[in-house]
């Protein structure tokens, strides 16, 4: 994941910005739209078995309506991912007016990045991650109480929530890094599926964690001029 000063999440929130003859509602179209993109490519390798279990746990009902049940539990789940965007997007562009009002030097970002991800890492190792990874591994093995439309909307909800919980660590990553960086995008969507899918989510997680620690100490330290 390299860092060049100004680039990343900076630029991309400098287009969401929102220009004279651009409304607020226009650029929040054009951030969520970025955001659903990568929501997409990243969370649909994990997504998809959990929908293949909840067509298996609902499969009875047969043909069109399987179909669409199982449609509704991903817009469910991504409808969540959405909210979780749109509350993204005001701290997103109150952080760019800040650097752009304040002048913070084009230096100082690749050591924000590094250190973000530094912390990211760390997270990882925490009792908090682990018990949000549990709930998500546990909330995906389970199907919904009866097959029908509401219950399939809680389910994907209920999905979704306990998503965006156990990735905020590592969603945190795109956020700074640029959420429409795809070699950023491919590494933390590797770490998510693997440490979803993998029969011990745990130990997968500590060595996610491991490597992102190492990563934010080589961005550090080349933002420090000693790499």
């Amino acid at each position: 994941m390299n860092a060049t000063p100004m680039s990343g999440a900076w630029t991309m929130s400098m287009a969401c910005m929102p220009m004279p003859a651009e409304t607020w509602t226009h650029a929040a179209a054009s951030f969520l739209a970025m955001w659903i993109v990568m929501m997409a490519a990243m969370m649909l390798p994990s997504l998809t078995p959990m929908l293949w279990r909840y067509r298996e746990a609902v499969a009875g009902v047969g043909g069109t309506r399987l179909a669409a049940l199982t449609a509704l539990v991903a817009a469910a789940y991504f409808f969540v991912w959405t909210m979780f965007g749109l509350a993204v997007l005001p701290l997103d562009v109150a952080r760019t007016a800040i650097e752009m009002e304040h002048a913070v030097p084009a230096r100082a970002v690749p050591f924000v990045i590094g250190a973000v991800t530094l912390i990211a890492g760390a997270f990882q190792f925490t009792a908090w991650k682990a018990r949000q990874l549990a709930c998500c591994r546990d909330a995906a093995s389970r199907g919904p109480a009866s097959p029908s439309a509401a219950a399939a909307w809680r389910h994907g909800v209920r999905l979704g929530l306990h998503c965006v919980r156990c990735c905020l660590n590592l969603t945190t990553i795109l956020l700074v890094v640029g959420i429409m960086d795809v070699r950023a995008m491919a590494v933390v969507t590797a770490a998510i599926t693997a440490e979803r899918l993998a029969p011990r989510g745990e130990p997968v997680a500590r060595a996610v964690g491991g490597i992102v620690v190492v990563a934010g100490m080589v961005l550090i330290a080349r933002a420090a001029g000693l790499g």
